[in-house]
């Protein structure tokens, strides 16, 4: 998700090895790969209040998608106008928007509606989370492992009737960039977010803004899912690298580099679906040129899309934007736990 959200993709905070009971006291483990990682929602006397969860989750879901929001703009400019020469590689595409567009209008189109989805997005996804997992753990006695993944997506699950009609929103907005773009030609015509929303429901009616939704739960379903799999491992191997030991934390090295590194494979494994989830979200209701290019119409189907991606560009159309999509995981991911574990401890301390 975070994909979250967005499209805030998650990092899941470590609970591997874990278990805490109905008193709330915990018990770690033996194993030495989750020996002494720091439990995001336990303060070590309990759990955290859900609240808490709540509002930290948000705060670090929406700081950590206004850093990367820039890098976000130009994946979308490249996975929706892939056939546009200046978009097709990363680091002239940025170059080119900021020099013909500027930031608030270019880099940051589409924030407004980006942090209408990813703040409330991220706080949902991490009070559902905790919830779930707590619930599963404590009352039921399910398995740690099959809680965390099954708690991950139903809190992605929960979020995304938030989330996914800002991320519509959203990606129009930053394949526009600022109204009458005459360096881009994107088809759409809005003034604002406000007028976005409106006139998206006025003229294509109010599901539209649904669009994409399996797609996008495609992708960030196994996106969490993966990304909680290769956390967990590559934090064991960072505790065995730093000879650390039960009660240790890793170093912030550490912590932001699995985090980085969960994030960025979880990315690029899920780019495909990612280039999907862009195109249905962004086409014309009717098929129309894109900057003098033809667009070839997605159905509103994941299969399908897939298909037409490749008759059209070949494989390498699947992973179109996938250096920004990697770079905005990593960095986005590490931001995000950092912030998430920081403010839920000082939530914690002076409640």
């Amino acid at each position: 998700m975070f994909s979250f959200t967005s499209s805030i993709p998650v990092i899941h905070p470590p609970h591997e090895q874990t278990h805490l009971g109905k008193s709330g006291k915990s018990s770690t483990g033996n194993n030495e790969g989750q020996a002494g990682s720091d439990n995001a929602t336990n303060t070590g006397s309990g759990y955290s209040p859900i609240v808490h969860c709540i509002l930290a989750g948000g705060i670090g879901g929406a700081i950590g998608d206004s850093v990367m929001h820039s890098l976000d703009t130009v994946k979308t400019r490249q996975q929706g106008a892939p056939n546009t020469a200046k978009y097709k590689h990363m680091l002239s595409a940025y170059k080119t928007i900021f020099v013909e567009e500027g930031i608030r209008k270019g880099l940051y189109g589409g924030y407004s509606a980006a942090m209408m989805g990813s703040l409330p997005s991220a706080a949902i996804f991490f009070g559902t989370y905790e919830f779930l997992k707590r619930k599963m753990i404590d009352d039921w006695a399910v398995n740690e492992t099959v809680s965390h993944l099954t708690a991950g997506l139903g809190g992605d699950l929960v979020s995304s009737v938030v989330y996914v009609p800002s991320e519509v929103l959203k990606t129009r907005l930053q394949l526009q960039g600022r109204l009458n773009n005459p360096h881009f030609h994107s088809g759409y015509s809005y003034r604002s977010f406000r007028d976005a929303l409106m006139t998206v429901v006025r003229t294509e009616g109010w599901q539209t803004l649904f669009f994409g939704y399996k797609a996008t739960l495609s992708r960030d379903l196994p996106f969490s899912a993966f990304q909680f799999a290769f956390y967990e491992k590559f934090r064991q191997w960072a505790f065995r690298l730093e000879s650390k030991s039960h009660g240790q934390d890793l170093s912030v090295f550490s912590e932001l580099g699995t985090g980085a590194a969960a994030g960025g494979l979880a990315g690029i494994l899920t780019t495909p679906l990612d280039v999907i989830k862009t195109r249905i979200q962004t086409q014309r209701p009717s098929s129309k040129s894109m900057d003098g290019q033809q667009v070839i119409r997605i159905e509103n189907s994941l299969v399908k899309g897939l298909g037409a991606v490749y008759r059209s560009e070949g494989a390498l159309g699947f992973f179109s934007g996938v250096g920004p999509r990697f770079i905005w995981a990593s960095v986005q991911s590490s931001i995000m736990l950092l912030l998430y574990q920081v403010t839920l401890k000082s939530l914690d301390r002076y409640a």
